[in-house]
């Protein structure tokens, strides 16, 4: 099946932000978790290496599936490709 340039278009943001998300996700889940022991600075009143993989990184995925989420709506409506209630 040949794809327009619409889904072709579609397709390269649905990947654009896709890849940009696990980007975020790789450095949050190993890139801060390997080097967070020698941020040796209080946040909240917490060491940040604990902060960050006892709620940190959490929040933090948590907001990346709620943009996503959002993200993915609007570009569905804007293609025309969302589902009907």
């Amino acid at each position: 099946m040949e794809l327009s340039e619409r889904h072709r278009e579609y397709w390269h943001r649905n990947l654009r932000i896709t890849g940009i998300l696990l980007a975020i996700w790789f450095f949050v889940t190993f890139v801060v978790g390997y080097f967070a022991r020698s941020l040796s600075f209080t946040f909240f009143g917490w060491p940040f290496s604990f902060w960050m993989g006892a709620q940190g990184a959490l929040v933090i995925y948590v907001g990346i599936i709620w943009y996503y989420a959002r993200y993915m709506n609007k570009l569905d409506q804007e293609y025309g490709v969302h589902e009907e209630d």
